[in-house]
């Protein structure tokens, strides 16, 4: 059991690095809130907050696309650039129609995210490691020709 809990750990850290995965993980963190408090009707005590108003359309389709750009970030990386900048302008564009950018919770949650895609570089491919060559038999003796006239 214990084996294989580290077989996947393994395999999941290893996808996890070829991949912009926490920029990934904070846009889907920014869709959640976006679609999320629209349609919520919290409450404070007794004090109701219903933050439900007509942008709740523009809140959804915000929430969606940003959820959609976070699933493309995982599975499609040579978008990277163009799902960072999407995701920030959305981003940006979530403040004045979602209620703040789902209470400044998205909104932050989205320029981040959407700055780690743009700066996101993927792995290089590691040359294989040559052994290094021992210099102790590489030296020349002293006092031998090797090739001179």
């Amino acid at each position: 059991m214990r084996v294989a809990a580290t077989a996947t750990r393994r395999e999941f850290r290893t996808w996890r690095d070829g991949r912009p995965f926490w920029a990934g993980l904070f846009t889907f963190a920014a869709g959640l809130p976006i679609i999320y408090f629209p349609y919520a009707h919290l409450k404070f005590g007794a004090i109701p907050l219903a933050l439900s108003t007509s942008a709740g359309a523009g809140s959804l389709i915000i929430g969606v696309l940003l959820v959609a750009l976070a699933i493309s970030l995982w599975f499609h990386q040579q978008a990277r650039v163009f799902a960072g900048i999407a995701v920030i302008l959305l981003a940006l564009v979530s403040f004045p129609v979602a209620n703040f950018g789902g209470l400044l919770i998205g909104l932050t949650s989205g320029l981040i995210g959407g700055s780690l895609a743009c700066a996101w570089i993927p792995p290089t491919a590691a040359p294989e490691s040559q052994p290094a060559a021992n210099p102790a038999s590489t030296t020349i003796p002293a006092g031998e020709d090797h090739g001179g006239t």
